[in-house]
């Protein structure tokens, strides 16, 4: 199967910044598209920033200009760099990745989450 391991979140001031790692692992065919979310209290979950295997990349409104989103091919492996963070941006941030892997002989596409990692913002 295929895991992701999440890393970086943490308490920081307004204005602040954090660096979010996802690697994922495991019978890893190809990995498509590499993004992040995140789900604040008492909201859905929301797409935060996007990128395709080729390098193009989405973000959300609230976050362009603040974050940059980047990933290693090489390590199956994508960051969330956040700059001039907000208590707005409070929220559990959650890796998720579109890929292909193989089980057996079998070849499958997959939607896997990682487990979360609290980002908090204060003012």
């Amino acid at each position: 199967q295929v895991q992701l391991v999440e890393s970086g979140g943490g308490l920081v001031q307004a204005g602040g910044s954090l660096r979010l790692s996802c690697a994922a692992s495991g019978s890893i065919a190809s990995i498509n598209v590499m993004g992040w979310y995140r789900q604040g209290p008492g909201k859905q979950r929301a797409l935060v920033a996007n990128i395709a295997s080729g390098g193009g990349s989405n973000y959300a409104d609230s976050v362009k200009g603040r974050f940059t989103i980047s990933r290693d091919n090489a390590k199956n492996a994508v960051y969330l760099q956040m700059n001039s963070l907000a208590p707005e941006d409070t929220a559990v941030y959650y890796c998720n990745v579109i890929l292909k892997y193989d089980i057996g002989m079998l070849r499958v596409n997959g939607d896997f989450w990682g487990q979360g990692t609290q980002v908090t913002v204060s003012s």
